[in-house]
């Protein structure tokens, strides 16, 4: 579910943000107040169990109070294979961890990363998503 940023509750300040991956998924956490993100290593991890458990512990550790998972969508704005599995991530982070999860669109967040010379573009997709959302909010 996408969120409108004046849906955010104004008490949230401290998120984590997933560049979800099949393989690898770049993680960041930020602030409300800064409006800013800092990338944290990403999480290596072939299947749905072994990815959860590293968020799940990614959270523990950084203590948020909500999460944010960007979703990859084709330059025109069409879902894909991509699509529904970070939806699915999102849902099952929502589920398990009963935080507040917000969707936002990442389309070229890797490819941005790179670009700005980042050495892990998961992470620092991670970091883009998340400082996108926030730059968002009121």
């Amino acid at each position: 579910m996408s969120v409108a940023a004046h849906d955010v509750p104004p008490h949230l300040q401290t998120f984590l943000a997933f560049d979800f991956g099949v393989r690898r998924t770049g993680v960041a956490v930020g602030n409300r107040l800064l409006r800013s993100a800092t990338a944290q290593p990403t999480i290596r991890a072939e299947g749905a169990d072994a990815r959860m458990a590293q968020a799940e512990a990614r959270v523990r550790e950084w203590q948020p109070q909500a999460l944010v998972v960007g979703v990859p969508f084709h330059p025109d704005g069409a879902s894909h294979e991509n699509t529904a599995r970070a939806r699915k991530f999102a849902r099952q982070l929502r589920a398990r961890l009963a935080l507040p999860v917000y969707e936002v669109d990442e389309r070229y967040s890797t490819v941005e990363a790179a670009a700005q010379g980042a050495s892990d573009p998961d992470a620092g997709a991670a970091c883009i998503i998340l400082e996108q959302f926030l730059r968002s909010l009121p």
